[in-house]
């Protein structure tokens, strides 16, 4: 809270009266991003039918914003459950919707290629490439989150030895 009022200028007595606790802090930010996220994906969702382009939206809707928002998704990452009670729950829900969407996207992929995996640990796999992303994103090197997301999503559909 003392670095955040000194960035912003404001006293931490301002902060707290405003913000009330570094919890309800942490809950406006999660709150804000997870919503953020899930309504650019909703977008970005809207009119593709095919699973696939639909797995390949959802990675590059999570890297766009992920990128764009490194030092507060590094936050998000090792504060993921330090939320409790009311904040937490609601929080909690906004997030399972977005996991809900890939693994349903995933089930889709999975009957219409008729393959046999584990969506559940499908998804949590894609999420450990995507979210870790903050401690080795160099853009000089990496490029954009279009060509990463390009990237991630035929490491993921064809694994490291498949064709593009």
């Amino acid at each position: 809270m003392r670095d955040i009022a000194r960035a912003t200028g404001m006293s931490l007595a301002g902060m707290y009266h405003y913000l009330g606790s570094k919890e309800r802090l942490l809950y406006l930010i999660q709150k804000h991003t997870f919503s953020t996220i899930l309504g650019r994906l909703h977008e970005r969702l809207d009119g593709i039918s095919d699973p696939e382009p639909g797995v390949r939206a959802f990675i590059l809707n999570h890297l766009e914003y992920f990128l764009e928002h490194q030092q507060a998704m590094k936050v998000l990452s090792h504060e993921d459950e330090a939320l409790e009670g009311d904040y937490g729950r609601e929080v909690a829900e906004i997030k399972r919707d977005y996991y809900r969407i890939c693994r349903d996207l995933l089930n889709r992929y999975r009957k219409e290629k008729g393959l046999q995996f584990d969506s559940r640990t499908a998804v949590l796999s894609l999420f450990g490439m995507m979210n870790w992303i903050y401690t080795w994103y160099n853009p000089r090197q990496d490029g954009r989150a279009e060509r990463l997301a390009r990237e991630m999503g035929n490491i993921f559909f064809r694994g490291i030895g498949g064709t593009n």
